[in-house]
């Protein structure tokens, strides 16, 4: 597959062309790259304008994930996801947004700079943060309680934990009720190339975002923005427009010569190399699990562990760490792995003998109380006022200005507008949260 903008880039840099433009490095400086960090010079194309080697980059990466329109982003997943909400405003302007609670921050953002109304999906129950596994009879019932179909349903698959949303059986209740389904997919870019795709286009969602940075070979801040090819045309014409309300109208070339490269990737080895990458994976799992760990099920290339009594996930990533290894994420009851096939066998060889053998037994799962807040200002409005940061433990009874997230996993929670109550002051103590963002009083 040809890789348009990583070649005029080269090309460009070997020309000995004078850079009489920005940037002001002039292709030299300490960290080697520069060369390839260029702007919109005269046959680079632009991004929210492309019609040039991005626009033809980009409809390579639409023909190998099966979309009806892929964009790039050089912003990450962050903003595809305030695209994908303003694009699905295009459709009922005064609509709704339903959407699970274990939203990136990002989506709270972006409600509040578009004034979104949002309504939570729950989980019946859920031990962590990070997880809200909304079932296709449960989406029915909020549906069904609507007046009107909503602009869209937003859900996380998958999640930090690595859990698997039924994106198939969601996108069926949807579209059952004439609105669209969004998947924040930013760990999920690799799911298309499965031997049995996973992917949310495969499986029937309308929009979605791959953060593809976070598991293929791309730059920091590559990402895609994905339209299915059942979506209406008019949203497929203006994802452009949309992502250029949020981005900056200097793109990174470097990302994006990232993102270009990779599509040769993606059309040669990588199918292959994940197979056997993700085979490896499923066969440590089962050795962990012999050893006394417990490995939680999630997608194929994560292990995600249970810390077992007396210890927590933070424990044991300071264990790995001391040995030379750094993990993804870590709280009180998991440790997060994230792995790809650019990792090598004697990485994985080693986690496990690190790890060792478990003795102890299993913590027993915990059910979180969820911060089922009272509303009591738009989350616009409360984003946009006057704030104070006060301590954690002073937060009980205010109101939340800007969203409160431990980072990672960057999940509110609490929700801007929401008065903060005991469930959500004793989350702050869980995930290490030691000062909020509140509304100021009075006048």
């Amino acid at each position: 597959m040809k890789t348009p903008i990583a070649d005029f880039v080269r090309r460009y840099q070997e020309s000995g062309m004078a850079r009489f433009h920005m940037p002001g490095h002039k292709g030299a400086g300490s960290l080697g790259c520069e060369g390839f960090d260029i702007t919109e010079v005269s046959g680079a194309d632009e991004l929210y304008e492309s019609g040039g080697i991005i626009a033809e980059s980009e409809a390579n990466a639409a023909a190998l994930f099966g979309a009806g329109r892929t964009c790039y982003s050089t912003e990450g997943s962050s903003q595809c996801i305030r695209a994908m909400l303003r694009l699905s405003m295009l459709r009922r302007p005064d609509g709704v947004i339903l959407a699970a609670r274990n939203v990136h921050k990002a989506f709270v953002y972006g409600a509040a700079l578009l004034g979104l109304e949002v309504r939570w999906l729950w989980p019946e129950e859920t031990g962590s943060l990070c997880t809200c596994r909304i079932s296709p009879e449960q989406l029915e019932a909020a549906l069904a309680e609507l007046p009107a179909p909503p602009a869209a349903v937003y859900v996380t698959s998958p999640d930090y934990l690595g859990g698997m949303a039924d994106v198939r059986g969601l996108a069926e209740v949807c579209h059952r009720h004439d609105t669209l389904l969004l998947v924040d997919n930013a760990h999920g870019a690799y799911l298309h190339f499965l031997e049995k795709p996973l992917h949310p286009l495969d499986l029937g969602a309308d929009l979605c975002c791959d953060s593809a940075h976070k598991t293929l070979p791309v730059l920091t801040g590559g990402a895609y923005l994905h339209l299915s090819r059942g979506v209406p045309e008019e949203l497929r014409r203006e994802a452009k427009q949309a992502l250029a309300l949020f981005g900056s109208t200097s793109p990174s070339y470097l990302t994006l010569c990232s993102l270009d490269g990779c599509n040769a990737y993606l059309a040669g080895p990588f199918r292959q190399d994940l197979a056997e990458w993700t085979a490896l994976l499923g066969k440590s799992r089962h050795t962990l699990r012999q050893n006394g760990w417990q490995a939680e099920e999630s997608d194929p290339l994560r292990l995600t562990l249970r810390a077992p009594e007396k210890m927590t996930g933070v424990m044991l990533s300071q264990r790995l760490r001391e040995a030379g290894m750094e993990c993804e994420y870590a709280d009180g009851e998991h440790l997060v792995m994230m792995l790809t096939p650019q990792n090598r066998p004697e990485e994985l060889r080693r986690l496990i003998e690190t790890l060792g053998r478990n003795e102890r037994p299993p913590k027993p799962a915990e059910k979180l109380l969820l911060p089922k807040a009272k509303q009591e200002m738009s989350i616009r409005e409360a984003m946009l006022r006057p704030q104070e940061r006060v301590p954690a433990e002073k937060a009980l009874g205010r109101v939340c200005g800007s969203p409160t997230v431990a980072c990672p996993p960057a999940i509110p929670i609490a929700v801007s507008g929401e008065r903060i109550g005991p469930e959500a002051a004793a989350l702050f103590q869980r995930y290490g949260v030691e000062s909020v963002e509140v509304v100021k009083e009075g006048k």
